[in-house]
């Protein structure tokens, strides 16, 4: 399986921009610019979009390990915070918030480390410090 994505830039760095396009075109013509990634402007980045691929991927990696051990997930929610420091991207920070019956605690935290562990975007981050903070709510049965 092959993806892919297109960017296209005019102009210089500080004051030019670009788009981005999706092979799906979930991203069709999506504005990128200086701004937008060191400052506070309009439109994406790449640590946005690296972000938004490490939450997508291990909510997924780890929806498919809880079933695999007969957990059932009510609802994952992950948040993933790139840090960009002095020219380099340093760590992608996974959070997670998972509502899932009759699991206990250490079961949990032990499928959220293998799901961080094995999903297809830490292991292309792997240059990368990868932490994971995962919070299960109380569920009422």
């Amino acid at each position: 399986m092959k993806r892919s994505a297109t960017a296209i830039w005019s102009g210089n760095l500080k004051e030019g921009n670009g788009y981005l396009i999706s092979e799906s075109k979930a991203l069709d013509n999506m504005p990128y610019s200086y701004h937008s990634r060191f400052e506070e402007g309009t439109g994406s980045n790449p640590e946005e979009l690296m972000a938004a691929a490490h939450a997508g991927c291990f909510t997924m990696q780890f929806t498919a390990d809880l079933t695999k051990a007969g957990f059932v997930p009510e609802v994952i929610e992950t948040k993933c915070k790139i840090t960009l420091e002095d020219g380099v991207i340093t760590t992608s920070q996974l959070t997670v918030n998972a509502k899932i019956a009759a699991i206990e605690e250490e079961k949990f935290q032990e499928l959220a480390q293998q799901a961080k562990e094995n999903c297809p975007v830490s292991k292309a981050y792997k240059s990368l410090e990868i932490s994971l903070d995962a919070h299960l709510e109380n569920h009422s049965n």
